[in-house]
């Protein structure tokens, strides 16, 4: 065939290739032309993509002035160009805080295609060599900073906390201040470069011991038990003791009354806990009223001696107001975030009252925990003595005075009031958190469950504490940190040191006395326990086995309702039995991470167990978590 071809001499096979080899070599440089440029493109592609994920972490980490960030995302683009020449590209990045809407990082790349071969294909053709501009192309890329971070630090304010810091010379709760107000810093410079989004990123405190003060300032929230309606609310208090006709305290309905003439202008006013604490009474000052009575007269009735039989005339004063602690709630709602509604009155939040406990000392001459008010009665039955409601009614006598703070009926109620989600990317805010967590001080047992419930609560966007944003709304994290030194406590009276003669079988907390049920049932702190929570043990290992189960589930419930749970136990062993138990509860409850793993290839749980001289570097990788949830790829 080719012999053939070089023997034919009638010249049509040379007209032929003559005419055909321009399309041919056409073609052959397009092809050429095209596949690198498809590399080249997709070269642009890649690290434009690559640009765009590293300056948006550079951007959440605080990164530096606009023109700081520009040079860093240009160099980095440049650097993963691979065959494609930095100078045939033009990169422009539009910045957060400049892109219309905000929250995105818009970076878009022009390469200006230099062809191999279609210059000298077109010039053999006659073409313009304008029409390679169809050969350069522009690709944009966008980066999506998440709009809005919620952040709970719910942080451990018991007694332990003022211990020495493993490996630090500082005090637990120093270190503590220091590591969250350095990561408060650094989450907020990073918000504060979102400045067309509202409230990017907002934190709350939620310091928790034996119980959680929700603050005294929300006393008449509808979502407080105003009326006393709760299953709880009356558990430890006795109104039948008033026999009196005309002072009486009747149940009308679900609520209790004042009934009868001889509450005065009180008649008829409602009986709960909060109007209770205006009820107990104390002279805070006295003024002497003269009365001169003549005593002995001269014959012509005059008077001979006059006497003073004046008497004191007292102002008195509130014993105590109501700290801000809450009880507890009858399970399910202790380890839910139902809202609280008239429909269920067990989802109300009952004020913390602590009972006024029996005067009298048992056979090893010990006191009662909560001995601070005077009996009215002399009877030998202490749990009677405990319950009944008449003396409070009867004003303390001169040189009393008021409750100190976290005692009397607010035993048991030691921590700083809840500071609700407060946006951190203005300067005002942050002031407020970081002063929030300053005023924190240690005192108390330890209730993680308690404070967890209530880091959950602050977070969500119904009451109590609604401010979190609604938990449907996309790019919105919310946040659960958990801080504890220690396990679960809960403790019995004789522990402590005290007599238990009125039968509580605990001091007084959140949970009331393990010993007393509003139903007849299980006491609260057992409801829905497993087998292995003696429901008839009170003892202090069986209360820390109780809430430990308490804590569990109410960790499954939050990470099911989209709650993601960071857990960090500081100076805990696991050579201590119970100290291991709640290492182990900690690591249970907290999430997997989102962007780290293991050597296995699966997600790391976002679970630390700490020091006090690792504390500040625990908080920083956590401040690294946080920031990796403000980044969607």
């Amino acid at each position: 065939m080719i012999r053939k071809f070089f023997s034919d001499v009638r010249g049509n096979y040379a007209l032929m290739t003559a005419a055909a080899i321009v399309p041919i070599m056409g073609g052959l440089a397009l092809a050429v032309d095209y596949t690198e440029m498809a590399k080249q493109r997709q070269e642009t592609l890649n690290a434009l993509d690559a640009a765009g994920i590293a300056t948006a972490r550079r951007i959440v980490e605080g990164g530096g002035t606009e023109d700081q960030i520009k040079a860093y995302a240009k160099d980095y683009f440049e650097a993963n160009l691979g065959s494609v020449k930095p100078s045939n590209t033009i990169l422009t990045v539009v910045l957060p805080q400049n892109n219309t809407g905000g929250g995105t990082l818009k970076l878009s790349a022009a390469l200006k295609y230099a062809p191999y071969f279609y210059p000298t294909f077109a010039n053999l053709i006659g073409k313009d060599m304008g029409d390679t501009q169809k050969l350069d192309f522009n690709a944009t890329s966008e980066i999506k900073l998440k709009n809005t971070l919620e952040v709970a630090l719910v942080l451990d304010n018991s007694g332990s906390m003022d211990d020495t810091g493993s490996g630090s010379g500082k005090k637990r709760m120093v270190l503590l201040k220091e590591a969250a107000k350095e990561l408060v810093d650094t989450i907020s410079a990073q918000a504060q470069s979102m400045k067309q989004i509202s409230k990017p990123v907002q934190f709350a405190v939620v310091p928790f011991a034996a119980s959680v003060n929700v603050g005294a300032a929300n006393k008449t929230k509808t979502w407080m038990d105003l009326d006393g309606i709760s299953p709880v609310h009356h558990e430890n208090f006795d109104w039948t003791v008033f026999t009196a006709s005309n002072k009486k305290v009747t149940k009308v309905g679900s609520i209790y009354y004042k009934k009868g003439s001889g509450w005065g202008s009180q008649e008829n006013q409602k009986v709960t806990r909060l109007t209770l604490l205006d009820d107990i009474i104390y002279p805070s000052s006295r003024t002497w009223v003269p009365k001169n009575v003549c005593i002995a007269t001269y014959g012509n009735g005059s008077c001979k001696t006059w006497q003073d039989q004046g008497q004191y005339s007292y102002t008195y004063a509130p014993y105590a107001s109501w700290g801000g602690c809450v009880e507890a709630r009858p399970y399910p709602y202790n380890v839910n975030d139902t809202s609280p509604s008239s429909s269920v009155p067990a989802t109300y939040f009952v004020p913390m009252f602590a009972p006024d406990e029996t005067d009298r000392k048992d056979s090893s001459n010990r006191n009662a925990n909560g001995n601070w008010w005077s009996d009215d009665s002399s009877s030998t039955d202490d749990a009677l003595r405990q319950r009944s409601t008449l003396k409070y009614f009867v004003a303390g006598a001169w040189g009393s005075s008021a409750a100190a703070a976290s005692s009397g009926p607010n035993d048991s109620c030691t921590t700083t009031a809840i500071t609700p989600l407060t946006d951190v990317s203005a300067t005002a805010g942050v002031t407020t958190i970081k002063d929030a967590i300053d005023a924190m001080a240690s005192n108390g047992a330890t209730n993680v469950p308690e404070g967890m419930a209530w880091g959950w609560r602050v977070l969500s966007s119904g009451q109590p504490f609604n401010e979190g944003r609604s938990e449907s709304e996309k790019g919105n994290d919310k946040v659960v940190i958990v801080l504890t030194d220690g396990a679960n406590t809960y403790y019995t009276p004789t522990s402590l040191g005290y007599n238990d003669l009125a039968g509580n079988k605990s001091i007084y907390s959140a949970y009331g006395y393990t010993g007393k049920s509003y139903n007849s049932g299980d006491t609260r702190l057992f409801m829905n326990t497993s087998s292995s929570v003696g429901k008839t043990t009170y003892t202090n290992a069986n209360y820390t086995t109780a809430l430990n189960e308490q804590f569990a589930t109410l960790c499954g419930n939050a990470k099911t309702a989209g709650v993601i749970v960071m857990t960090v136990s500081l100076d805990l062993s696991t050579t201590n039995t119970t100290e291991n138990a709640q290492i182990n509860a900690l690591k249970t409850c907290s999430s997997d991470s989102r962007f780290r793993k293991d050597s296995a290839g699966q997600p790391v749980k976002l679970y630390w167990n700490t020091t006090g001289g690792s504390l500040a570097k625990t908080f920083k990788e956590i401040a690294d978590e946080l920031s990796n949830l403000r980044i969607v790829g």
